[in-house]
């Protein structure tokens, strides 16, 4: 589907497969295409020209698939790291309220309950797809319920509005978790980074001689490129498929919670 931006949500390994034909097929028509091209348009000359305009083509592919692993690389470590950043204000919240005093331990098994049941849509058991979105309704009753304690010195007025502020901010967090999601690679970008690496792997069959040596080099260096995507697309989903983030930040935040 095609969103803003022209941002649009891929399957990694459909896309990869794709860019692999691509590729790949580009090279066997240039195989293809040496075979019937006159003799003239296969001389040394004009292999040098070739040779000089792919490796313009080749150096803009390299410089610009740079610029999507580290898009997405950038785009992977923040959302790692917001995960860390939210557990580790979970836990401060909830030292918060022990410290305010015994009155908050219903209030603390309460976060600890909506703590659990986030982790689990996060990052549900047996592969399913991950839930981003926060729970509104729930978060706001926790607020309101840390809202509606009463100080009864200013020890206790200082650890509420401190947990109010811990309590927005990992509220904060979660929010910026699901908008997150909608970040994917642009898809014109992508659709010319595929059509540089298929002229390039035409180039290469037009000038390659037909056989088994290099028709694995060839299918070898159109796994490579097509894996190459893959991992790309990968990091744009950071809490699904092969390459996500761990669940370890928020387990053990659990385990402090309550105690």
């Amino acid at each position: 589907m095609l969103g803003e931006g022209g941002r649009v949500k891929m399957n990694p390994l459909e896309t990869s497969a794709v860019v692999f034909a691509c590729t790949f097929g580009g090279a066997m028509v240039g195989v293809a295409l040496h075979n019937v091209l006159p003799e003239n348009h296969l001389s040394s000359e004009s292999k040098d020209v070739v040779k000089m305009g792919m490796g313009l083509v080749a150096t803009m592919t390299a410089l610009v698939l740079g610029l999507l692993v580290s898009s997405a690389k950038t785009s992977y470590d923040a959302q790692s790291n917001e995960v860390t950043d939210m557990a580790a204000k979970i836990v401060v919240l909830d030292r918060a309220l022990a410290h305010y005093g015994p009155e908050t331990k219903e209030l603390r098994g309460r976060v600890r309950q909506v703590v659990a049941d986030a982790a689990y849509r996060i990052f549900p058991e047996g592969g399913g797809a991950a839930d981003l979105k926060p729970d509104a309704s729930r978060g706001g009753a926790l607020l309101d319920a840390i809202q509606q304690l009463e100080p009864k010195d200013e020890q206790q007025k200082g650890m509420k509005a401190f947990a109010v502020s811990m309590a927005l901010s990992v509220t904060q967090e979660r929010w910026l978790m699901y908008e997150q999601q909608v970040v994917q690679v642009s898809l014109p970008m992508l659709v010319i980074v595929v059509f540089w690496l298929s002229m390039l792997f035409l180039s290469f069959g037009i000038y390659a001689p037909w056989n088994g040596t290099v028709t694995t080099a060839l299918l070898a260096a159109a796994l490579a490129v097509s894996g190459a995507i893959f991992l790309i697309l990968e990091m744009y989903v950071p809490f699904g498929g092969l390459i996500h983030i761990s669940n370890a930040p928020l387990k053990a935040a659990l385990e402090f919670l309550g105690k």
